[in-house]
């Protein structure tokens, strides 16, 4: 049916659904761990697969992938951030609880996921030998024709005992969710930066007679007014630019802390937030200030210094 409707390639995994109850004869429960995400897997099933070669979009980063002696006794190969968040290392044996019956194998490597594939990943993998006896359902996926947004509903009526998920909704809907929280950091940088450009405006703004009177000062001791312009401008950049690094920091520190504690997601670092912050702050801040600034330097110094005075 898929082939006809132009699907190529596809395949099909064995998926027994298990819960990991040992590791190295120890018994594990959710209070062995701190990680809030630790004590919510080992406290469900996962789905296992049974396979005899290694998938192209793993990559093993311990240990060795299953040799003839492992497929006839039974191994196992675990995902890198389940062995990281649960201890397991390659020499560990695992011990699983499925349909009313456990079965227990070595850990013989670890290995990293392309999860950005759209393919089935599985956090275990064992030999055929261990659960080729235990019952399983299958599960495949593939990625319909351009133009063809029916034919997952024509599998489900052709196929009614298949369960069919369009990824595609789930992903607008994600990426709906995401670009909604993009935008709230944007809106809280864009807060944060001005709410400090404003602080140091207010700030130049109360100092305007100090600087006026340093100006009339410096004019006084043979200074130009093009050399009073330039020292105040440098002051006035490097505020800017403070500015600019304070609202960068607490836009990235909001995005850290939805991202990693509200959706559980790996933070990506924005390099360029790093470079608008202090550019906008800095443009700010001097375009402001040297208005005032000039303002300050058309008034006569001795006129200025007999205020002093």
């Amino acid at each position: 049916f898929l082939e006809r409707n132009g699907v190529k390639r596809l395949r099909s995994f064995p998926m027994v659904r298990a819960r990991l109850v040992a590791i190295s004869g120890k018994p594990v429960g959710a209070e062995d761990y701190s990680d809030e995400r630790a004590k919510r897997q080992i406290e469900r099933e996962f789905n296992l697969t049974y396979l005899s070669e290694l998938p192209s979009d793993n990559k093993i980063t311990e240990g060795v992938w299953f040799g003839p002696e492992d497929l006839e006794r039974g191994a196992v190969s675990v995902e890198h951030w389940i062995a990281e968040r649960f201890g397991i290392r390659p020499g560990d044996a695992l011990e699983f609880l499925s349909a009313g019956r456990s079965f227990s194998a070595p850990v013989t490597s670890v290995r990293k996921l392309d999860w950005d594939s759209m393919r089935p990943n599985f956090f275990f993998i064992t030999t055929p030998a261990l659960l080729e006896d235990f019952p399983a359902s299958y599960v495949a996926s593939f990625r319909a024709p351009a133009g063809d947004a029916l034919l997952t509903l024509r599998l489900s009526q052709a196929f009614p005992n298949l369960t069919v998920i369009d990824v595609s909704v789930i992903l607008r809907q994600v990426q709906m969710v995401m670009d909604q929280l993009i935008g709230a950091v944007q809106l809280v940088f864009l807060f944060a930066l001005g709410a400090g450009v404003l602080v140091l405006y207010a700030a130049l703004l109360a100092t305007q007679d100090e600087r006026t009177h340093e100006a009339a000062v410096m004019r006084a001791l043979g200074a130009s007014r093009a050399q009073v312009l330039a020292a105040q401008r440098a002051e006035f950049a490097v505020l800017g630019a403070i500015a600019g690094l304070l609202g960068s920091l607490g836009a990235t520190a909001i995005g850290w802390t939805l991202a990693t504690r509200v959706f559980q997601l790996d933070f990506i670092w924005n390099g360029w937030i790093w470079l608008a912050g202090p550019a906008l702050g800095l443009a700010c801040i001097v375009l402001n200030a040297w208005a005032g600034a000039r303002a300050a330097l058309s008034r006569p110094p001795m006129a200025a210094l007999r205020e002093v005075i």
